[in-house]
């Protein structure tokens, strides 16, 4: 069992950065892909970027790659998402979520794949 809990969100203005952080409990935090996604008002929950448990791999979905680094500190259960050149279209609830990864690729890019979830921190970014 994981239990997650986001935080770090806040209202700042076009072009700013923010970085978000995800506590993890559960003893085995360092086994498993963590991933963030974000949901916006009237739309699906989507993708935004995942790390390995090793932290040796990154994936980003395009709308975020170049401005949105995943990274994490296994000793402190932490995994974090810093936000850069953010824009109006960030704006969206950000969540934290955790999947098992026995093959170590950390290549998790689907929401339905995950198996914990945070309860989500609220980010907005006005133009």
């Amino acid at each position: 069992q994981v239990q997650l809990v986001e935080s770090g969100g806040g209202l700042l203005q076009a072009g700013g950065s923010l970085r978000l952080s995800c506590a993890a409990s559960g003893r085995t935090f360092s086994r498993y892909t963590m991933g963030w996604f974000r949901e916006a008002p009237g739309k699906e929950r989507e993708f935004c970027g995942a790390i390995s448990w090793t932290g040796g791999s990154t994936y980003y979905a395009d709308s975020v790659k170049g401005r949105f680094t995943v990274s994490r500190d296994n000793a402190k259960n932490t995994v974090y998402l810093q936000m850069n050149v953010l824009k109006p279209e960030d704006t969206a609830v950000y969540y934290c979520a955790a999947v098992p990864d026995y093959s170590g690729s950390g290549y998790y890019v689907e929401r339905r794949a995950y198996v914990y979830w945070g309860q989500g921190t609220q980010v907005t970014v006005s133009s």
